[in-house]
Formats: structure tokens, C-alpha cells, sequence
């Protein structure tokens, strides 16, 4: 394969004949990858959706085992919590876990799929989304902590 030849660079225009010549938008073109709209854009998406979370229970061991934790979890929020702002607290701090450990999920399959050799900015990149899981976790003791604490 021949590299493609360098194309010189074009002169800047004049500030003046730009601010004279006026170009017409180009027209909105929806590429073919995209989708369109509507209720069968929603169905589809939920598809995706439920694709992605039956992904995560077959595929990924640190999510099966903080839903298994954070399941009951969720249950006593809701009957031990003095009130339903901190039953509501303590339930959003279990349900970001579970949103940060499939976003790296995600982030370490991409990482995978790019390269399995060591690469240092994959490695990095997998270290900061496992500190990202690491101070969700830490926010979720803290929340449910500070309901508790006596």
C-alpha cells in the first residue's frame, strides 16, 4: 500500500472576504449507522439495554458479585431507613455502583478488543476505571453510614 501523497496546505482567507461570502448549510444527512427516532428507536434501545445487562451477568464476575451484595442491600434500605429520602439515598448509592462497574466493564472490553498485548495507556485506562468502581464503593459505605450512624 502506497502511503497517499501530502497535499499542500491551503492559504488562509482574508478575515474581510470571508465575513462578505456566505455559504449555504450544508444539508442534515443522518449517516446509515444511525437510527432514526421514534418508538422503535426506544424498543430497540431497551433491546440493547437488556443485551448488555445479560452480557454483564454471563461475562463479568466483580458485577455478579455486587449485585449479589447490593440485592439485599437494596431490600433493607427500604425497610430499615428512617425515611424515604434516605432509603432513596442509600438505593441511588447501590445502583451507582452497579452503573460504574458496567461502564468499566465496557471500558476494559474496548481496551481488550483494541489490543490483549500490555499497553500502557490501556493499562491506564483500566486502572482509573477500577478507581472509579473503587470511590463508588467508597461513596455507597459512606452514604450508608452516615444514615446509620447513631
Amino acid at each position: 500500500m502506497r502511503p497517499e501523497p501530502s497535499r499542500p496546505l491551503a492559504p488562509i482567507p482574508d478575515a474581510t472576504a470571508t465575513a462578505t461570502a456566505t455559504a449555504a448549510p450544508a444539508p442534515a444527512v443522518t449517516p446509515s449507522f444511525k437510527s432514526r427516532g421514534g418508538l422503535q428507536r426506544v424498543w430497540r434501545a431497551a433491546g440493547h439495554s437488556l443485551a448488555g445487562l445479560r452480557a454483564a451477568l454471563r461475562h463479568e464476575a466483580a458485577f455478579r458479585q455486587e449485585l449479589a451484595l447490593g440485592l439485599p442491600l437494596l431490600v433493607l434500605a427500604w425497610v430499615l431507613a428512617p425515611t424515604r429520602w434516605q432509603a432513596l439515598a442509600l438505593s441511588a448509592s447501590i445502583a451507582l455502583v452497579w452503573i460504574v462497574e458496567l461502564l468499566n466493564s465496557a471500558l476494559e472490553a474496548v481496551a481488550d478488543a483494541v489490543s490483549t498485548e500490555h499497553h500502557p495507556l490501556l493499562g491506564r485506562a483500566k486502572d482509573l476505571g477500577s478507581a472509579a468502581v473503587f470511590l463508588t464503593l467508597g461513596l455507597c459505605a459512606a452514604t450508608w453510614a452516615v444514615v446509620f450512624w447513631p
